[in-house]
């Protein structure tokens, strides 16, 4: 059988990495978009002694879960002015790689709501123009830094638009765990479950190969193994910098293969009952591990590896690593009845992410 992987960002990882932004950038002139409380930590300092001259501005109003009612004056503002700036810098988590994303990428008249209506059309399009991106997460989750998508949410309608081009992969990530040092427990906790999420849904995915398997093995075997013992020591470096490189091992994985049920199912979770995406695309793994077990011989040997050869046990094993962490792993846990919880699952297996899990064809 033939394989294929294919990812273009340039990864930069390890303790002090950021220090290399300037030397990445050779000289070009950028805006950060970053999260409002990066300049109480210092961090927008940091960035200014680092960028000096070269730093045109910074956006820090990233809101969670980017919105197109918030996104819409942001990106107008920013193409309005864009024209001295050569490149977009994100730091931050999911929501602020996600906005940049968004900004990076400049429409005909440079305005935010056609973007939008090119994107509500679902086909490709190539922008009008474009503003290289380089990606700082300061949490280990996302793993945005090394794919090309971002999601823009519709709260008000009750929407969501994947932003998915040639052009929004990053240019190059930097992973830096001493920026991690100051992310409180719950994000740990949810941003390293979104992680865990991408890597399990690679392997229960119709897009799965050896190299994505790879990757996402090593990635769930070191968050099963670090992220109980980084929750109640937060400031531990080495466990950030092994969470870190989980997250990006995911990130590599599902930038090939997509993700599929599990966050097909987050994000009506997400839109209709309020849940923070990292819970919102993991508390379910147990029952999507139980829907995708003996779905595919060559999918069970890459499980099995993870949790052994017993269906039962390997669903236990889940459940209880997530409610350890404090995770409640049931749908009425949310207020979610059966029926509406069956419904839901039904629209999942039909979306674009749903059917790339292995049980979506014959479920």
């Amino acid at each position: 059988m033939l394989h294929a992987f294919h990812n273009p960002v340039s990864i930069h990882c390890g303790q002090g990495s950021l220090g290399q932004l300037p030397g990445i950038l050779a000289g070009r002139r950028v805006v950060v978009v970053t999260f409002p409380e990066a300049r109480e930590l210092g961090l927008v300092a940091q960035l200014r002694e680092l960028l000096k001259d070269s730093l045109l501005g910074v956006i820090d109003d990233v809101r969670p879960n980017p919105d197109v009612a918030h996104l819409s004056a942001l990106y107008n503002r920013f193409w309005e002015s864009a024209e001295a700036c050569d490149a977009v810098v994100a730091v931050g988590g999911g929501s602020a790689i996600d906005t940049a994303k968004a900004l990076m990428v400049g429409t005909a008249s440079g305005r935010f709501d056609e973007l939008v209506g090119l994107l509500a059309a679902g086909k490709p399009f190539v922008p009008a123009s474009v503003k290289p991106l380089i990606a700082v997460p300061t949490t280990a989750g996302t793993g945005s830094e090394v794919t090309p998508w971002a999601t823009i949410w519709d709260a008000a309608n009750q929407k969501k638009y994947s932003l998915h081009l040639d052009a929004t992969w990053p240019e190059a990530a930097i992973v830096d765990p001493d920026l991690m040092l100051s992310v409180p427990a719950g994000t740990t906790i949810s941003t390293g479950l979104d992680a865990l999420s991408h890597a399990l849904e690679s392997v229960w995915n119709v897009n799965a190969n050896p190299i994505s398997d790879a990757l996402a093995i090593s990635a769930v075997e070191d968050i099963f193994e670090c992220l109980p013992a980084l929750a109640s020591d937060l400031r531990n470096i080495e466990l950030r910098e092994r969470m870190a490189l989980a997250a990006l091992k995911a990130g590599l994985a599902f930038s090939n293969t997509k993700t599929a049920l599990a966050h097909s199912i987050s994000y009506e979770m997400t839109l209709r009952h309020g849940l923070a995406h990292g819970i919102a695309c993991s508390f379910t793994l147990p029952l999507v591990l139980e829907k995708a077990w003996a779905r595919s011989p060559d999918r069970d040997r890459t499980l099995r590896r993870l949790f052994g050869p017993d269906l039962r046990i390997a669903a236990r094993r889940l459940r209880d690593f997530l409610q350890g962490l404090g995770v409640k792993t049931e749908f009425a846990d949310y207020g979610v009845a059966d029926s509406e919880a069956a419904a839901m699952i039904a629209r999942a297996m039909d979306g674009a992410r749903g059917k790339n899990f292995i049980g979506a064809v014959s479920a």
